[in-house]
Order: C-alpha cells, then sequence, then structure tokens
C-alpha cells in the first residue's frame, strides 16, 4: 500500500515510517513535484495543498482516502469523492489551541489599547490616563461550538466572561452558558459584545452575515473573524464598519484570498488585518500526523477510520 503525501513531513516522516514499517511512504515538497508515477497506484493522500482539485484527484484511479492537513475542506471536489466513495478525514482540532489564543490576543489588544499605545510609541507620546476596559463581564458569542469554540469557551470562563453559542440545533456544550439554534442568530447578536465566527463554509454559512445581521449587533460590538472569510460579503463588512454598525473587527480570513494590495478593506479604519495566519504552527504536521496515525490503524482493520471523518453532504 502506497501513501502519498504531498508536503514534507519535517520528523513526522520518520514517526510514520516506524509506526507503520510495511507501509511505502512517498513524501513530496509540494503537488507540483508529484508525477504521474506517484500517483498511478497511491491509496492514501495526506498532507495539505490549496493546488489540489477535481483534476489531479482524477488521476489516482486507486485512491482510497484522503487525509486532509487541514480543517477546512470546502475547496477540495466532495462530490467526486462522494461519488467514488474516498474517504476523507481532516485534521480539526490541530488548531485548536493557537486558534482560541489568537482570538483573546485580538480580545486583549482591543479592549487594552494597545495599538494606541503603539501608536503613542511611535509618536514619542507619553499618556498615563490611557485606560482599557475588563472583559470580565462582557458577553462573547461563538458561531459554531467545535473544538475551536470550546477551547476559546475555556479561557473566556477562566476570564469570567458570559459564554454564548450558535450552533445547528441549539444543543447544549461544556463551557457554554447559553447556546442558540441557528435558527434564532438574531436573538444571540443582540446581546453580544463580542461576536467570534469559527464555523466552517457550507451552502448554509455562505453570507449567513448579512446587513441585516450587523444591524442587529451593537454597534460596541467587537467582530473577530477567523472561521471563513464567506461568512460574509466584503462590501456588507465594509458598510458595517464605515456606518460604524459595529466598533471595529479583526479579520483574519476573507472572501477572496490572498487579499489583494488594492483591497478596500485596507482604507477601512475601524479592522484590524491579519494575513490568515491564526492556524499556523511549527507542530501542526506532527499532531496532524498523528490523528493520522490512529485512524490508520482502524482503516487497515476495517478499511474505516474513529476520527475527524468527514460527512461528504455536510461538508464538514
Amino acid at each position: 500500500m502506497k501513501v502519498l503525501s504531498l508536503n514534507r513531513l519535517k520528523d513526522a516522516e520518520k514517526m510514520l515510517e516506524e509506526t507503520f514499517p510495511e507501509i511505502e511512504f512517498v513524501f513530496r515538497k509540494n503537488i507540483d513535484e508529484i508525477d504521474e508515477a506517484d500517483k498511478k497506484d497511491a491509496e492514501i493522500v495526506i498532507g495539505y495543498s490549496g493546488k489540489a482539485d477535481q483534476a489531479f484527484f482524477e488521476e489516482m484511479p486507486t485512491l482510497r482516502w484522503v487525509a486532509w492537513y487541514a480543517a477546512g475542506v470546502n475547496n477540495l471536489p466532495l462530490e467526486y469523492f462522494k461519488e467514488k466513495s474516498i474517504l476523507l478525514t481532516n485534521a480539526s482540532g490541530v488548531h485548536a489551541k493557537q486558534m482560541s489564543q489568537f482570538i483573546f490576543a485580538y480580545i486583549l489588544d482591543d479592549y487594552k489599547k494597545m495599538a494606541v499605545s503603539r501608536r503613542n510609541q511611535e509618536n514619542r507620546v507619553y499618556d498615563s490616563k490611557l485606560t482599557g476596559e475588563r472583559v470580565d463581564g462582557q458577553t462573547i458569542l461563538l458561531l459554531g461550538t467545535g473544538t475551536i469554540p470550546q477551547q476559546t469557551a475555556h479561557l473566556a470562563q477562566a476570564f469570567g466572561m458570559n459564554v454564548e453559542g450558535v450552533n445547528t440545533s441549539g444543543h447544549s456544550v461544556k463551557d457554554f452558558d447559553k447556546v442558540y439554534p441557528i435558527k434564532d442568530l438574531d436573538k444571540a447578536l443582540r446581546s453580544a459584545d463580542i461576536v467570534v465566527n469559527v464555523l466552517p463554509e457550507t451552502k448554509d454559512t455562505y453570507h449567513l452575515l448579512g446587513k441585516k445581521e450587523f444591524e442587529t449587533m451593537k454597534d460596541s460590538a467587537l467582530f473577530i473573524n477567523v472561521g471563513r472569510g464567506t461568512i460574509t460579503s466584503e462590501k456588507t463588512l465594509i458598510e458595517a464598519l464605515n456606518n460604524h454598525q459595529i466598533r471595529h473587527a479583526y479579520a483574519d480570513v476573507f472572501e477572496n484570498e490572498p487579499l489583494n494590495s488594492d483591497s478596500p478593506l485596507y482604507d477601512v479604519e475601524n479592522i484590524t488585518i491579519t494575513a490568515h495566519i491564526t492556524g499556523n504552527y511549527r507542530e501542526n504536521f506532527k499532531d496532524a500526523s498523528e490523528i493520522f496515525i490512529k485512524n490508520f490503524k482502524h482503516f487497515l482493520n476495517d478499511g474505516d477510520v474513529v476520527e475527524n471523518k468527514v460527512d461528504l453532504n455536510k461538508g464538514y
């Protein structure tokens, strides 16, 4: 059996080869280095590449499983995988710690007025009367209640915040004080001081936040997006910020990426932009490989997996 990696996995390569010495592993630096010989008998693909489209996978006649080393799978050919009965897993959970810490970095940067202090430093201004806000008692609303929101909710509880969430059915989740069903999104948005999107991209979440939803939010609300940029249109977000329907936004993901230098978002005063970096961590390949190892042991026994299996109909 051949396992083809779309990436060089550093120390994880040795871990995989030592765990499964009878398996042929082929590691390539990127998708451009993968040739026809690599593809023709690969039964499993691991790793991540933005260039892995349907045409790429169609050249693998023996493909049975794609172990995607990222959480989002919306750009993969899900209908093709379903048609060919190709199993798909993702790396959901790998990014939970660093992304939840980024969320709080954004919150504390805003509430403690760190950008103002930085500007003061650059202008050689010493303002000892600058006063930040406290986060305890604030209501944080997490759109999504999966692994990343759960880790974020745990941190929020430690800060003494009121933690609310939105999921499909409104079912309760650990560390959340209240969870709304998605049909009650407007009600959830009304009371939130901080709104954090961590939802995946699906047909149901595409442009979920429109003009009406931003008008529903408090004009003092902080909006943070680390999920998918397609949760709202770029135009809608810009209008909400320019019209001060919300106070400020931190955006790490965008409707169209990479964000071009001429994007009007760069001209908006009350937004802080980062370049899709919240999931970056030097141990991601190792952590994702550990998920793969657990699943691969089961796959070798019964042809199925036990963790992070993607529902091809739902897209997550």
